[in-house]
């Protein structure tokens, strides 16, 4: 059996697999365990769309919780009926050009994240001529602008109620699918042409740009693309909570999305689905040092917002120990359980090479 054979039979297990799974746990899971699976393919489209932005194309951004908002707001605008805007809309009645939008689920997703595309390349335009800290700080700055403009836009976004209600239909088969999509995407965007013109700005812009490449272009394309990913994953995540709020997209949200990307390993499409996976489960897990514990006679009173703390130094463990992440800019191969064949084939190339062959 060839190679490509082999990963191809390999990777229709693996899919079988994890859709048997997806039609097991929504009838063994209790609703909390089933809210981490789904939360962990959403941050996976999250970090996947970040790691477009920030470690294939080398822009630090840390705007991304403004897509997630653009993109959750857009979604439930879309699919709340007209007798829930009404009654929910209490401050100031809703626009009334809002009022009659009604759309099928699907149509508000993609709707989300073309708005936060079309946002995307319009913050692109003008900050992307920045770099580095520049432009991390005018992305953060867009992130809090879009996050004031929503407290403040109460005809439209209801203000600081935020919006209740918004029906769930955000569930392991959406999210899933929605994330298979998106990383069959990302896979073919990688390997091709432009996968490596991304990777040439994100290396070394000058030479790309010595080379004939439009970097500029280039890296509006990739952020706009990054942005549409943002809108997708803020509207599966209000379609999941059925209520969003404008303290959701704060900088602690772009904070974990920036985790995920670190520690999976900048640039790696399979780091983003391993952080996204280690991020999730450990932000639910650590919720315990935000409770109060009493251990014996003593009582250790809860601390809001601890879980944070503990994220913001394990990213500077990270960045100082092992700045590349897990996977560095590696994929995950079958290869890796076949040393093997890897070996055999190292040997022939070895005995070939001393044997004066052509080396292969």
């Amino acid at each position: 059996m060839n190679k490509k054979t082999r990963n191809f039979i390999l990777n229709a297990i693996a899919l079988a697999a994890l859709v048997a799974f997806l039609a097991w746990a929504p009838a063994n899971l209790d609703r909390y365990r089933l809210r981490i699976i789904n939360l962990i393919a959403i941050n996976a489209i999250l970090g996947l769309s970040l790691n477009l932005i920030y470690g294939m194309t080398g822009m630090f951004s840390l705007g991304h919780a403004g897509f997630m908002a653009i993109g959750a707001y857009v979604s439930a605008l879309l699919i709340l009926t007209a007798e829930q805007k009404t009654a929910m809309w209490i401050l100031e009645p809703i626009m009334p050009w809002l009022l009659p939008l009604h759309t099928p689920f699907i149509v508000s997703l993609i709707a989300a994240g073309l708005v936060a595309a079309f946002f995307g390349l319009l913050i692109a335009l003008p900050v992307l001529r920045l770099g580095g800290d520049y432009l991390g700080i005018a992305t953060l700055g867009f992130a809090e602008i879009i996050r004031i403009l929503i407290v403040n836009l109460t005809p439209v976004t209801n203000g600081s109620l935020g919006l209740k209600g918004i029906p769930a239909h955000t569930d392991l088969w959406m999210s899933y699918g929605c994330l298979f999509v998106v990383l069959i995407f990302m896979i073919r965007l990688m390997k091709s042409n432009f996968g490596n013109v991304l990777r040439a700005v994100r290396d070394d812009e000058i030479a790309a740009r010595t080379m004939g490449i439009n970097t500029f272009r280039t890296r509006v394309l990739a952020f706009t693309i990054g942005s549409f990913g943002g809108g997708l994953g803020g509207a599966l995540m209000g379609n999941l909570i059925t209520a969003i709020d404008p303290k959701m997209f704060m900088i602690t949200q772009t904070y974990s999305l920036l985790m995920i990307v670190v520690v999976g390993g900048l640039g790696s499409i399979t780091g983003s689905i391993i952080g996204a996976v280690l991020i999730t489960t450990m932000l639910e897990w650590l919720r315990i040092v935000e409770n109060p514990l009493t251990i014996g006679s003593f009582h250790i009173p809860g601390i809001p917002g601890m879980r944070m703390v503990i994220f913001s130094v394990l990213l500077i463990l990270v960045i100082i120990f092992r700045r590349e992440g897990i996977m560095g800019t590696r994929e995950f191969s079958w290869d890796w359980f076949f040393p093997k064949e890897k070996n055999d084939k190292k040997g022939k190339r070895e005995i070939s090479a001393k044997e004066g062959g052509d080396v292969r």
